[in-house]
């Protein structure tokens, strides 16, 4: 958790970026992104150097080379620890004339940390700004982890408009919903092929460091850890760029952060790879059959992207494998047959384990849509029984753009600090969705009318068309308007609100 000093020199950051003419957030976090790495960079070599001083021998892994570049400048000028102390003219030709060149060379090494800097470049020319913006991030403390990977999560946080084709980052504690959901395993190969910031594999390393301390302590395990459970695709420069450093910041050693047009490339060396995905991909795109991977036109042929998705996770998952992802409403009751073929074969073909229903404002202000979470487990012969269904009806935020939270700190996310009151569940459902997860076996027994249920695979196949909207297996209790709460007379209305937003897309989907 950061303090409210190391937000305040966060924030004076990103208004000192402003102030100097660099206004686009993403612009903000890219070249923060460069910084924060040349700073790692060089307290990685110091730590060697360190090591070879203690141990008496030569250092064994040099990032900063002895001697000087090619034109001429002492390669140890391009470390952090030295042009800090430079005038802000003479740290600008620097940073922008041999630091920068020295990560592009880096990147064509093909070194782990260097992998996603090939096409680095200095995104501004005011020397005074790149002065300020180093004196402020070296005062901020960043010598552990955790730090580290919060001062990155706040300054991703400030990411306030949606990129394109339908990209945007999950909030934060949805992430964390669904991860515990999941539960990740030691023995897990973790994959987002739609990974954007690397969000959902952050928060599934955080889940393991917790929940499995013993791994780091174990070799084998800790080279799986570091080299072999992190898998995460994007087809955005910059993206690839914000997720690997968010990896690296958050001590994931050498993750598989990488360029990958998950809808548009073949699958074959991937397939059946990975044992948990967890996903938010882009909803609302349409692509051309020529341009889609022939092997998901395979599973489902559609245009739609959040229908290819669902596709390449089935594709990608091993037999037994499981996935957490977000789809739109749509994909749960959508009437063509690419729609009605993907619920069919998670019903049937393999076992779908939860439609968890999110109120329409938790994306935004980037996007107002109503989602849903999907859990299943990849079989290839069946195994549906009875699908879990919850209603969440608040996230502990706001609804509205400005997502204002409505609990203390303490008393947010999937695990609260502290047990929440019935008055407080209202506002923030996440910690009861978790604890009834976690113990299914009572779920049989609620009413349609409760928060959540449970509802036989054969009622859904009976429906035709396996329909998965909540609202159609959800009963209501009516009673008298004048015996209400107002705070249940907003809630008819919300819920009102979705129905008739699934109206709509069902409508929409009849069209066209």
């Amino acid at each position: 958790m950061l303090t409210g000093t190391i937000r305040s020199q966060i924030d004076q950051i990103w208004n000192a970026f402003w102030s100097g003419g660099v206004s686009n957030p993403l612009s903000v976090i890219e070249q923060l992104t460069f910084l924060m790495f040349i700073k790692r960079l060089d307290d990685l070599h110091t730590i060697e150097e360190r090591k070879a001083e203690d141990l008496g021998i030569s250092m064994q892994r040099r990032i900063f080379p002895e001697g000087s570049n090619d034109k001429g400048e002492p390669f140890e000028n391009l470390r952090w620890s030295r042009f800090k102390h430079f005038e802000a003219r003479e740290m600008m030709r620097i940073v922008d004339e041999h630091v920068f060149p020295f990560l592009r060379a880096l990147g064509e090494e093909g070194s782990s940390y260097g992998t996603h800097m090939k096409d680095a470049r200095l995104g501004f020319s005011n020397p005074n700004l790149l002065a300020k913006v180093v004196q402020m991030l070296d005062d901020i403390p960043m010598e552990d982890r955790d730090t580290k990977g919060d001062v990155y999560e706040y300054m991703l946080g400030k990411i306030a408009s949606a990129g394109q084709n339908g990209q945007f980052r999950t909030p934060r504690h949805i992430i964390e919903l669904m991860v515990n959901l999941m539960a990740p395993t030691p023995t897990d190969v973790i994959c987002d092929p739609a990974a954007g910031t690397s969000g959902f594999l952050v928060a599934a390393a955080e889940y393991l460091r917790t929940h499995h301390p013993q791994m780091m302590r174990n070799a084998e395990s800790r080279e799986h850890f570091h080299n072999q459970m992190f898998h995460g695709f994007d087809f955005d420069a910059t993206m690839l760029r914000i997720g690997a450093m968010n990896m690296t910041l958050h001590g994931i050693e050498n993750p598989d952060i990488s360029y990958r047009d998950s809808l548009a490339e073949e699958h074959g060396e991937d397939a059946g790879r990975y044992s948990l995905i967890l996903a938010n991909p882009p909803f609302a795109g349409s692509l051309d059959y020529d341009t889609t991977a022939k092997d998901l036109l395979k599973i489902v042929k559609t245009k739609k992207t959040e229908l290819l998705f669902m596709g390449l996770f089935l594709r990608l998952m091993r037999t037994g494998g499981r996935a957490a992802v977000v789809v739109p409403d749509g994909v749960l009751f959508g009437s063509s047959k690419a729609h009605k073929d993907i619920r069919r074969m998670l019903v049937e073909d393999h076992k779908l384990d939860a439609i968890i229903k999110m109120p329409s404002g938790v994306f935004r202000p980037y996007a107002g849509v109503s989602c849903a979470i999907v859990v299943f487990t990849k079989t290839g012969v069946g195994g549906t029984e009875d699908v879990w269904f919850y209603d969440m009806t608040a996230d502990g935020m706001s609804l509205d753009d400005k997502r204002t939270p409505l609990l203390e700190d303490a008393k947010l996310g999937p695990a609260p600090e502290v047990a929440l009151t019935e008055d407080e569940h209202a506002k923030n459902n996440l910690p009861d969705i978790l604890t009834r997860w976690q113990a299914l076996e009572g779920e049989a027994d609620r009413s349609r009318t409760a928060q959540s249920f449970m509802v036989p695979a054969s009622e859904i196949i009976a429906t035709g068309s396996w329909d998965l909207s909540l609202n159609r297996y959800k009963q209501i209790e009516h009673e008298e308007v004048e015996h209400q709460s107002p705070s249940e007379i907003i809630a008819e209305l919300r819920a009102l609100e979705g129905e008739i937003s699934e109206g709509l897309d069902r409508l929409e989907g009849m069209l066209g």
